[in-house]
């Protein structure tokens, strides 16, 4: 059994997407729009003009998937009460990723040693989603 994370940004899923592509490596296995669906989705669901927003996408981020969608783009994101972790090669993977997802982000841990992992930091992105870098000891 897999339990895999799927994150809704609401409008932003494409430029989320780009962005992880960048700063993670991220690579899409399957991506389909609304407009794609072949079942039209009910009358009322989406705003006018979300045609082209993402419906589905599947991402592979270090080899794990990573599902994400802009939902039903009510424009609301509240990505609270989670964070991925991100296990990266050594200090200067670590740091690269850090540098890249806290710009534009906030910073709520800056990278250090801790008594559990050879470096260890925590960041929220500009989507608001929160990304825990490790380097095991």
């Amino acid at each position: 059994m897999n339990v895999e994370p799927y994150l809704f940004f609401n409008g932003r899923c494409e430029e989320a997407i780009d962005f992880y592509k960048k700063a993670l490596g991220a690579e899409v296995s399957m991506m389909m729009r609304f407009k794609d669906s072949p079942e039209p989705p009910p009358p009322g669901m989406l705003p006018a003009g979300s045609e082209n927003k993402i419906m589905h996408a599947k991402l592979s981020i270090g080899g794990a998937a990573v599902m994400a969608s802009d939902g039903r783009c009510t424009g609301k994101t509240d990505f609270q009460g989670f964070g991925l972790a991100v296990h990266a090669a050594g200090a200067a993977d670590a740091e690269k990723k850090f540098k890249v997802l806290a710009d534009g982000g906030q910073v709520h841990m800056p990278l250090a040693k801790t008594f559990w992992a050879a470096l260890f930091g925590m960041v929220a992105d500009r989507f608001g989603v929160l990304w825990m870098i490790v380097v095991e000891q």
